[in-house]
């Protein structure tokens, strides 16, 4: 693992790694790290906090407090969600389910593939509030009617709007309903809500060979991808998330009841608020579940092999080189 790992540094713009691996049985846990990335260095989860966000929604279900049939206009105010998705001059936007969020089936578009993406790896770093990503989406077309038989379309705005429901329900912010939840029960002591744009703790996130600098934008997207944390820790979540230590384990199974594919952000199949990466594309079952994110960063479990994967390569067009890891370590295995 530690000379594959330092191997991965041969790649172009690859300059920071670290893995965490780990068998299901505990008969076999390590991690390594090259580059300028210590083991415990923390660093953004980015869309890997979805899952985390997942496990709320779930943990608030268990307390009857809300359902993943329930409409979105139930907790959100009309202002928000009028007109978030009209299609053919049709307004869909009250029949949008929290469901439909979670699986991005909701066909509402994605704030981030407008000129956000390509602003931020110029170095335009800015605040980006719910509030600009409703004006922003509402001027946008919907790519179909929400929950549309085998269609999908990946969009951060459906987590932003899964966050402003957790917030209402709770009465409280994203950062304290997953401390709550999640990083309290687990004892996570270096995970958190990236919240203060003076904090230098993260690793800075890389673009090719450009470092970025986006505090402001990582600082207004706790729901769609604003924890740090580290690779431990993040095993820590991952093998609860799977193993029901978090919500019951038949939750996590619905979980993965339907599975639709994607072509982009990349090639893979989403399920409820859960992610599948095939090892092959030919192979739809042979395949890693948790997520990816957007900064490098991954959390998966492989069942064939009861293997847990956790770490980051910290560069937003370096998944394939992640994805390779990956797959060598498997193959030791």
């Amino acid at each position: 693992m530690d000379d594959l790992v330092a191997q991965a540094l041969e790649k172009k713009n690859i300059t920071s790694v670290v893995l965490c691996v780990k068998k299901g049985d505990n008969s076999f846990s390590h991690v390594s790290s090259a580059g300028n990335m210590a083991v415990d260095t923390p660093y953004y989860l980015a869309s890997v906090t979805k899952l985390y966000i997942t496990t709320s929604i779930l943990k608030l279900r268990m307390e009857n407090k809300v359902d993943l049939e329930d409409k979105i206009s139930e907790y959100l105010p009309k202002s928000v969600v009028s007109r978030i998705h009209v299609l053919k001059d049709i307004d869909y936007s009250y029949e949008i389910t929290i469901k439909h969020l979670m699986s991005n089936t909701s066909g509402i578009p994605d704030y981030f593939t407008s000129d956000v993406f390509l602003e931020l790896i110029a170095g335009k770093d800015q605040l980006w509030t719910f509030e600009k990503t409703v004006q922003s989406v509402k001027k946008m077309k919907p790519k179909f009617k929400p929950g549309q038989k085998g269609k999908v379309h990946y969009s951060d705005t459906n987590y932003q709007f899964l966050g402003e429901i957790i917030k209402e329900i709770t009465g409280k912010s994203i950062q304290e309903v997953f401390k709550e939840f999640i990083f309290d029960v687990l004892n996570l002591q270096h995970t958190y809500v990236y919240e203060n744009i003076n904090d230098k703790t993260p690793l800075p996130l890389t673009y090719k060979s450009k470092q970025l600098q986006i505090p402001q934008y990582m600082s207004s997207i706790p729901a769609e991808g604003g924890i740090v944390s580290t690779a431990q820790e993040s095993m820590v979540f991952l093998t609860a998330f799977i193993n029901g230590q978090l919500f019951p384990k038949k939750d996590f199974d619905e979980l993965m009841e339907n599975w639709n594919f994607l072509l982009l952000p990349g090639q893979f199949y989403y399920g409820v608020g859960i992610a599948k990466q095939p090892i092959s594309l030919c192979s739809f079952k042979n395949g890693l579940i948790g997520h990816w994110g957007q900064s490098g960063a991954f959390a998966f479990y492989y069942p064939q092999k009861d293997l847990y994967f956790t770490g980051t390569v910290n560069q937003i067009t370096g998944h394939s080189v992640a994805g390779r890891l990956i797959s060598k370590i498997i193959k030791y295995f």
